[in-house]
């Protein structure tokens, strides 16, 4: 058990009565008068000063630490004053992230949390500190789906610093914090004309790019790890099994997003084109490493590759090849959304008109969640109210009929027996 030491007195015996005084120290009026020491759950003898007057304070504190070790919830009360960076960095170095990913948290770390939050210490961080800092990056204009992405690594640090009972609680988890939202932004999908002005516009080398997004909904680094291997003639599939990506400033093969592979309905006027293509220009073979830029060398026979015949770079294809296509049609200052990912939707969208329910088409599209499909295209399904006509009026119909419903009550015909309402 611990104890409150009273720094500003001492007990006295008197040898002879043995009656017990109290006489003042040499530290009397100076500095803290009271020390609680206590011992920790492994035996270290840890203490805490209070000022005159403060013994209720230091008596609270003490029961506070003894209660805590009873229950398994004690904390070291200097465990928390490493700084938010410090623990951060340790935090990273642990992590067993995508090498896609790896290097995007670092970045967010460093752009958009350690200047605020960097220097506070674990154990000051509270929900007004992580309400401020969200406020602090809407003032800087962050866009909302970066300000998500932040906070979601921000929280799960934290977590972290509870696994290691650095902290008690999660200050992002207050009732106090809003969480940012995604900032999901309603699609507008190309209109038929722009896609197919588009792939007019693009150099033959690249035009396969239209087929592939318009016409399977693949993503850009997978239309560059796509394969004829890949292609299933037989069954009318393709088989998205690999992505082209960046990694540290090197190229490599990986599985698709949220490595997961699907396969993909292939059209016919998508597989002439891809035959047409290839006739012009012939696969070829390409080796990159595996996931990781030291990663095992992996070979694949490519359909798209750049007039090296190597794999595609992104900001190559998109500042050489993509832009000035859309220059060329007319789009004056293209933004993200009109990158290659605006094939995607019209991908979606075209599917979603022809009656494709939201399960198929997540599946088709890799999403890890067909809610995702739903929260992201909804507003793109068509309506249904015309078939909530059709459906009534084809099952209602027969009342319509003469003798029967209210057309029979106004004619003052009766009602058959035993009808009821």
């Amino acid at each position: 058990m611990g104890h409150i030491q009273d720094r500003w007195y001492k007990k006295v015996i008197d040898p002879d009565t043995k009656n017990v005084s109290r006489v003042k120290t040499g530290l009397h009026s100076k500095g803290m008068r009271y020390k609680v020491r206590y011992l920790d759950p492994d035996g270290r003898e840890l203490s805490k000063m209070y000022p005159d007057r403060q013994l209720s304070a230091a008596k609270a504190f003490l029961h506070d630490i003894e209660s805590a070790k009873q229950q398994g919830t004690y904390l070291n009360p200097h465990s928390g004053k490493v700084t938010f960076q410090n623990y951060a960095e340790e935090w990273l170095t642990g992590q067993s992230f995508k090498p896609t990913t790896r290097c995007k948290v670092p970045s967010r770390l460093k752009n958009q949390v350690y200047p605020f939050l960097g220097n506070i210490e674990l154990g000051s961080i509270t929900p007004t500190t992580i309400r401020n800092w969200i406020r602090w990056m809407t003032d800087r204009g962050i866009a909302p789906s970066y300000r998500h992405l932040c906070f979601v690594h921000v929280s799960a640090i934290l977590s972290a610093a509870i696994d290691d009972k650095k902290i008690a609680t999660n200050p992002c988890n207050a009732r106090s914090v809003t969480r940012p939202h995604r900032g999901q932004h309603k699609v507008v999908p190309w209109s038929d004309a722009r896609v197919k002005a588009v792939w007019l516009a693009l150099p033959p080398r690249v035009q396969i790019t239209v087929p592939l997004g318009a016409g399977e909904g693949l993503r850009q680094g997978e239309m560059f790890g796509l394969s004829p291997d890949d292609i299933d003639r037989e069954a009318m599939l393709i088989r998205i099994v690999r992505q082209v990506q960046p990694v540290e400033g090197k190229l490599v093969f990986c599985l698709p997003k949220g490595e997961k592979t699907r396969d993909v309905p292939l059209s016919d006027h998508v597989l002439t084109e891809l035959d047409a293509y290839l006739e012009i220009f012939p696969p070829t073979s390409v080796t990159l490493p595996w996931e990781e830029p030291d990663g095992e060398p992996t070979t694949a026979t490519l359909i798209m590759t750049d007039e090296a015949g190597g794999a595609w770079r992104q900001w190559t294809f998109n500042r050489v090849y993509w832009q000035p296509a859309l220059e060329r049609v007319g789009v004056t200052n293209p933004t993200r959304a009109d990158g290659t990912h605006a094939l995607r939707h019209y991908y979606a969208s075209a599917l979603l008109d022809g009656g494709e329910n939201i399960k198929a088409l997540s599946e088709y599209l890799g999403h890890a969640d067909p809610g995702f499909t739903l929260r992201t295209y909804t507003h793109l399904m068509p309506s249904s109210h015309e078939r909530t006509r059709r459906v009534i009026d084809t099952r209602l119909g027969p009342l319509s009929r003469p003798g029967h419903g209210l057309r029979a009550c106004r004619s003052g015909k009766p009602q058959l027996k035993g009808h009821t309402d």
